[in-house]
């Protein structure tokens, strides 16, 4: 199975949405594990600071799996991390936290009232 052509597939079907459909997908499927949920609530709550150590004594995780889900969260735009010293400090990427609310008030005026 030759990888590049499917990645050349879904490239080319996803260019048949609205960028906004395409960013609220992406945003979505980040916030889709009650882990990442609970790491947003947290920095959230402590917006205006960036926490360093904290996240993980907040999460019945392990350091490495918190990693993976903070990463997950950075990579979609919803959480900043910035280099201090030999630890990553991170914060709730508020421009994207906007972006995401604006996306979802948009899928939202499409509802109808049906049923």
């Amino acid at each position: 199975m030759n990888l590049n052509s499917n990645s050349k597939m879904a490239s080319a079907k996803t260019e048949q949405f609205e960028v906004y459909q395409i960013r609220l997908a992406e945003m979505a499927k980040a916030l889709a594990h009650p882990a990442r949920i609970a790491i947003m609530e947290y920095l959230l709550r402590n917006s205006g600071t960036c926490v360093c150590g904290d996240i993980v004594a907040e999460l019945p995780l392990a350091q490495s799996t918190v990693s993976q889900h903070l990463k997950v969260l950075k990579d979609a735009g919803l959480i900043k991390g910035e280099i201090e010293g030999v630890t990553t400090c991170y914060c709730a990427d508020m421009e994207g936290c906007r972006e995401l609310s604006g996306n979802l008030i948009e899928l939202m005026r499409k509802a109808t009232n049906c049923c």
